[in-house]
């Protein structure tokens, strides 16, 4: 395998007085500088806003300060370990009937047998990711005030220009704090005016699912219109994008459907200028920046400039093993980890086009989770142009990684419909039937539109873009023994696992050091 070894230390918080791009953590809450340029220098040359703002984007897309993470924001772990989407990925992807992991290193194998403690370094290692995201944006958010960019000199239009940015760090933030309020429900709250003397305090589920919102509804009217801004970096439609999936699951947040606002937001994005890309497999190739109509949002990678062993590297190399050819994928060789479950491959009719499976010298049926033979091998992500070219570099990938995508508006369109939250049920047939057309399979009836299908139909439209936990809690299959896979529990054939599983744990160590938390319940 081509990933760093661990270092098991216990990974502490993060969470105050972090100077953009100068600071990592250290033992009990303290920051120790890497650098003694200070936020007042910076801020007053509006030509560094640019590359601070740049951070807060590198926050979720790399795990580090420099060449391939091997200095990581995050103490005490490999950066390319602890980059924000591949402990995404773990989390809702290796947790579910969608994705297995075969690799031994530390507490990885608790992830698919949903058998995690809070002493799990990669679930602590994720906490401390969003939160150290939430202490880059609070800084950026604290330093372009009104009152601090009048004192700082900052006029004419690069005021206008600054407001944009300051617009987006609070979406970033939200964006840190929805995934906050999705895996661990009831967190310690931080903002920009939280005093660095006090431990934070943990805020309610609801009460942060309020503040996610409100934050978003906010800045919706502060960004630049959809499609207006620089590739890779938020707009409108991606607020609207993140309230329509904040309100798909409000129920499971806060008891409360928001099915009604599901239709309202997605409506707003398929009316922003959107479309499908033509090819389904084009998403995900290397050159995916380029006349892609569909994604709203993306985390941008180079295999020159953004290396990292997460990202889009991680998901195609991880992939790679066996008999498989590096090469066919643009790389220089494979890991040998992540395959799929034989129900997810059942959920796919041979002519789907996302359904793409490799199975020379692979078994369908996983015997053993340690072996990559064991599990067919999934084809998605390549490191190749839509022309048969080969990315930059064949270590590190140039492929983007969507976040939000035209198609994902179209299903959560959909299941609001049927869930009651109004719109058009002919509507949304037509936006699920697109889908099934680009993927080369027939239409389905209306009688065969129901919920369970919309559940289908996003495993396999948006398998492997860190969205199946999350649906299967909505749904309620996550936990319990009504829904099993492959090494559900902890046994080949699958067992029901109890339902606290749902959320994961506040790491034990921070409950060490603030004593304002109490642990979810169940551990």
């Amino acid at each position: 395998m081509k990933i760093f070894k661990i270092n098991k230390h216990a990974l502490l918080a993060m969470f105050l007085g972090l100077t953009l791009s100068t600071q990592s953590c250290t033992d009990d809450l303290k920051q120790e500088p890497v650098t003694e340029i200070t936020a007042a220098s910076l801020y007053k040359d509006f030509s560094n806003y640019k590359s601070l703002l740049a951070k807060l984007y590198g926050g979720l897309a790399v795990g580090g300060q420099s060449g391939s993470d091997g200095n990581g924001d995050v103490a005490d772990i490999d950066g390319g370990f602890s980059s924000y989407s591949r402990l995404l990925y773990i989390m809702q992807e290796i947790t579910t009937d969608e994705a297995v992991l075969g690799w031994n290193d530390g507490t990885l194998p608790e992830f698919h047998k949903l058998s995690w403690t809070p002493a799990n370094e990669f679930n602590n290692a994720m906490y401390y990711r969003l939160y150290t995201e939430v202490a880059f944006c609070n800084e950026f958010i604290k330093n372009t005030t009104d009152e601090k960019l009048s004192a700082n000199g900052i006029s004419g239009s690069n005021i206008d220009d600054a407001k944009e940015m300051r617009a987006e760090a609070r979406f970033l933030r939200a964006l840190a704090y929805y995934n906050l309020l999705d895996l661990y429900g009831n967190v310690p709250f931080v903002d920009e005016n939280t005093s660095s003397s006090d431990l934070p305090e943990q805020m309610s589920r609801q009460d942060l699912f309020n503040y996610v919102e409100s934050e978003l509804l906010d800045v919706a009217g502060l960004l630049k219109s959809p499609k207006s801004n620089e590739y890779g970096r938020v707009d409108q439609a991606a607020a609207w994008t993140l309230l329509a999936r904040l309100y798909l699951n409000a129920k499971v947040y806060t008891g409360t459907e928001r099915y009604t606002d599901v239709v309202t937001y997605c409506e707003k994005v398929i009316n922003s200028g959107y479309s499908l890309k033509s090819s389904y497999a084009d998403l995900f190739l290397a050159d995916n920046n380029l006349n892609n109509p569909e994604v709203i949002f993306s985390l941008n990678y180079d295999g020159v400039r953004t290396r990292t062993y997460g990202g889009t590297t991680y998901l195609i190399s991880a992939a790679i093993g066996g008999s498989m050819n590096p090469a066919d994928f643009g790389m220089n060789g494979g890991w040998g980890g992540l395959r799929v479950t034989p129900e997810f491959v059942d959920r796919f009719g041979p002519s789907d086009k996302r359904g793409r499976f490799y199975t020379d010298g692979q078994t369908k049926e996983i015997d053993d989770l340690t072996s990559f033979n064991s599990g067919y091998a999934f084809i998605k992500y390549k490191n190749v142009t839509s022309a048969g070219v080969a990315g930059s570099d064949n270590t590190f990938a140039d492929t983007d990684l969507p976040v939000f995508r035209l198609a994902d508006i179209y299903l959560m369109y959909a299941e609001a419909v049927l869930r009651g939250g109004g719109g058009s049920r002919s509507t949304a047939l037509d936006y699920v039937n697109a889908l099934r057309s680009r993927a080369g399979v027939s239409a389905i009836a209306d009688n065969n539109f129901t919920l369970d299908f919309i559940l289908d139909e996003r495993s396999r439209e948006l398998s492997w873009e860190m969205t199946r936990r999350t649906d299967l809690i909505r749904y309620g299959k996550f936990t319990g023994g009504d829904y099993l896979w492959a090494w559900k529990g902890g046994s080949k054939n699958g067992q029901g696992v109890d339902s606290y599983r749902t959320l994961f744990p506040i790491p034990s160590n921070e409950l060490v050091v603030n004593s304002n938390l109490t642990q979810n319940p169940g551990y």
